[in-house]
């Protein structure tokens, strides 16, 4: 298995939902859902199973080792089944904050399900960046055609600090951002 050296533990576990450091094996399932999901993400291009088998090792490996990574990354579970992943990324150590990063299954998205995937989830990354990294503040930036994302961070505490106006370009459409923040309380 695979460790972050700057974590005191390495498993998080909040009702039935778990994170891990992230696993080898799961990045061709993230990558099937990154690429179906590619209109709410800072990706640009399809990846390949060649690409996300170099990142993984030339750039996620190395960085399980490091006192202060850029990133940490986590496969996520809900009774023991690997579901998404996500993790602490754009990580400013000496100002103890990091965004939040999060990706479900395609399928998982479409119904109910996606409310308590993503209301334990967060509670499981709070647990990491609170608790375990003693940060002060965690951060999202949701683009504006994401209601019920947003709505779920609101209904978990995150507040909404700010909106870059026509951010980005989706589907040929200047979109607005919204960033949202929580404090460690």
């Amino acid at each position: 298995m695979n460790k972050y050296k700057c974590l005191s533990l390495q498993n998080f576990e909040y009702n039935s939902y778990s994170i891990c450091p992230l696993r080898y094996e799961d990045i061709y399932k993230i990558k099937e859902w990154r690429n179906e999901q590619i209109d709410i993400l800072r990706q640009k291009k399809m990846l390949t199973n060649e690409g996300q088998k170099d990142y993984y090792n030339n750039i996620i490996r190395p960085q399980f080792d490091l006192k202060n990574p850029p990133q940490i990354l986590f496969s996520f579970f809900k009774n023991k089944n690997f579901i998404g992943y996500g993790g602490l990324v754009n990580i400013r150590w000496i100002d103890y904050r990091a965004e939040v990063s999060f990706l479900v299954n395609t399928e998982r998205t479409k119904d109910h399900i996606y409310k308590e995937d993503f209301l334990s989830y967060l509670e499981l990354i709070k647990k990491v960046a609170f608790n375990d990294l003693d940060f002060n503040r965690i951060f999202t930036e949701t683009y504006d055609i994401r209601d019920k994302h947003i709505a779920i961070l609101e209904e978990s505490g995150f507040l909404l600090e700010g909106r870059m106006k026509e951010h980005v370009l989706i589907n040929k459409k200047f979109t607005d951002s919204l960033i949202h923040g929580f404090l460690k309380q």
